[in-house]
């Protein structure tokens, strides 16, 4: 026996707008509303526990992704689904394992067994985002806000970095989206010249603890997910 939901009702347990309800269903990430003979949506448990997944993927997972996978859930695509999020997943492990091996690095300034490239106090920008795992755009940006600075090659012009901004690019590169703002970057990066290591290991050390509440929101997404399979498949069969 199924049970009715009004949308008013729903948004209050889910903490939400009655409009955000809407704009869930508009974008395709649950299944289809039935309406009634006033033309009101009534909601049922299999519609109450997808948006409870489309919340709780949103806290661990791009937007994008997670709405792309609750579209897959509806339109039974539910492999493809999980191996989106799956795919988050190992981006994630990734960056944690570049996190632990980068501090490694820079604390003893060996970079040999990180990239293929030699690592000389006269490195192109194209060599050096090679090393960093960036874009030379942005090393240039990070230059122009006074993070790092370059030498010039005096036959071309081209720029030339040193080791010890490689250190700098690499570090800006590993906490700029789970740690410090660009303001907050000088500070650190002065501590890294001095070789005060341990506050830049604290400032590692925090990044890997964002990164593990991020694992744990996605946990609780895919959480809440199964939940939705689980239920949608039962209906399926009815």
């Amino acid at each position: 026996m199924n049970t009715a939901f009004t949308p008013l009702q729903v948004a209050r347990e889910l903490h939400v707008s009655t409009t955000t309800l809407r704009r869930y269903e508009s974008l395709g990430l649950i299944p289809d509303v039935p309406r009634t003979p006033s033309n009101r949506r009534c909601y049922d448990l299999v519609h109450v526990q997808a948006f409870k997944a489309v919340r709780a993927l949103l806290k661990g997972f791009e937007i994008p992704v997670a709405y792309e996978a609750m579209r897959k859930m509806k339109h039974g695509e539910t492999e493809a689904a999980f191996w989106l999020l799956n795919r988050q997943l190992y981006q994630l492990q990734t960056e944690k394992q570049r996190m632990e091996e980068i501090m490694g690095m820079i604390q003893t300034a060996d970079f040999s067994k990180f990239k293929s490239v030699k690592v000389t106090e006269a490195m192109t920008i194209g060599e050096v985002a090679e090393i960093a795992g960036v874009n030379p755009s942005a090393i240039r940006h990070w230059e122009q806000e006074g993070l790092i600075v370059s030498k010039r090659n005096g036959e071309n012009g081209y720029r030339l970095f040193s080791l010890a901004e490689l250190r700098k690019i690499i570090v800006i590169s590993s906490l700029r989206k789970t740690v410090y703002y660009m303001d907050h970057m000088k500070q650190l990066l002065n501590e890294l010249e001095t070789q005060d290591f341990a506050k830049v290991e604290r400032s590692f050390q925090l990044a890997l603890h964002k990164l593990n509440s991020r694992l744990t929101l996605q946990f609780q997404g895919i959480a809440q997910l199964m939940k939705y399979v689980e239920l949608y498949s039962e209906t399926s069969l009815l």
